[in-house]
């Protein structure tokens, strides 16, 4: 089956937040392509830019992957309040949960804090300090 793997856009700031994600979900940063390694004249960056990530990965549980870039300045700015998707993730423990939640939303905003509901699920809504948004669920096993 097809695996479904999200990918983040940034305004210069792809490796600061990826080094954080990599922080809260641990794994190994992978694919670190620069623009600067972009061989050929096809694709002119101006010499400030050079350094920016034009692709990043982090490999997170058994087969999931995080990618993201930044974006060139010809191409603007992405909109960090802008009402984008969320990314959704599903924890294993309520331990884990409650994990994710506090190092992926602290600096940023909480829409939902996560609470657990009367058939033991936990569920919260938030932006990190990046301005990504996520849904953060844990189901018990039945």
């Amino acid at each position: 089956m097809a695996r479904i793997n999200p990918h983040i856009n940034f305004n210069g700031n792809a490796e600061e937040a990826f080094t954080f994600y990599q922080s809260v979900f641990g794994g190994t940063l992978e694919k670190i392509i620069r623009f600067k390694d972009i061989p050929g004249a096809a694709f002119p960056l101006p010499a400030e830019e050079e350094d920016k990530l034009m692709h990043i990965a982090l490999p997170i549980g058994d087969g999931s992957l995080l990618t993201g870039n930044d974006v060139p300045s010809f191409m603007g700015k992405v909109n960090e309040n802008e009402n984008r998707s969320k990314i959704a993730i599903n924890a294993e423990t309520r331990e884990e949960a409650g994990k994710l939640y506090h190092a992926l939303s602290e600096g940023g905003e909480i829409e939902v804090p996560l609470d657990q509901n009367t058939q033991g699920s936990s569920f919260a809504m938030f932006r990190d300090k990046y301005g990504i948004e996520w849904m953060l669920n844990y189901e018990p096993a039945q």
